[in-house]
């Protein structure tokens, strides 16, 4: 487990942002991006996560494959749980790539893409 400050975790989900390749990283808009200590309770339930399952982002919003061209949408979210990620990380430059897959994972959810498609493009 590695343990970082607020700002310094923060500056790494930056990073990891700045550093996703191709189009689908550098074309989102109208998504905040933030992130959290942990899970509430209700996004827990509301994905039927088990006690034993970790979440380490999740993206809250309307997929771009399901507006059918609505244009006035509140801001989509992806969160960034810095305690599950922080737990599964041995060194910073691990959590850093963690933070980096897991803001793909929930860009592919914001592109509508299924976990397949997402695996896919990221290899």
């Amino acid at each position: 487990m590695v343990s970082i400050d607020d700002d310094s975790f923060q500056e790494l989900v930056q990073q990891a942002l700045e550093s996703l390749p191709g189009i689908h990283a550098k074309n989102i808009a109208n998504i905040a991006i933030l992130y959290e200590y942990e899970p509430t309770p209700d996004q827990r339930h509301n994905l039927q996560l088990r006690h034993d399952q970790t979440l380490f982002g999740l993206y809250e919003g309307i997929p771009l494959s399901q507006r059918q061209g609505e244009t006035r949408i509140f801001p989509d979210k992806i969160t960034v749980f810095k305690g599950p990620l922080e737990r599964a990380s041995s060194s910073v430059a691990e959590l850093k790539e963690n933070i980096r897959h897991t803001l793909w994972h929930e860009i592919g959810h914001y592109y509508g893409l299924d976990h397949d498609r997402i695996r896919e493009l990221e290899s």
